[in-house]
C-alpha cells in the first residue's frame, strides 16, 4: 500500500506520466525532482 501510494504521488506529475524525454537520464532527473518535491510537501505539512 505504501509503495503504490508513493508511485501514484510521483506519477501525479504530468511530465512523468507522459514521457517527453528521449534520454533515460532526463527522465531519471525529473523522477528525482518529483520525489524531492513530494518529500518536501509531506514534511512541510507535518511541521505546520
Amino acid at each position: 500500500w505504501k509503495i503504490e501510494r508513493s508511485i501514484s504521488w510521483l506519477f501525479g506529475y504530468r511530465r512523468l506520466t507522459v514521457r517527453y524525454e528521449r534520454k533515460g537520464n532526463h527522465f531519471l532527473a525529473f523522477l528525482r525532482l518529483a520525489a524531492a518535491l513530494t518529500c518536501y510537501k509531506k514534511l512541510a505539512k507535518l511541521t505546520t
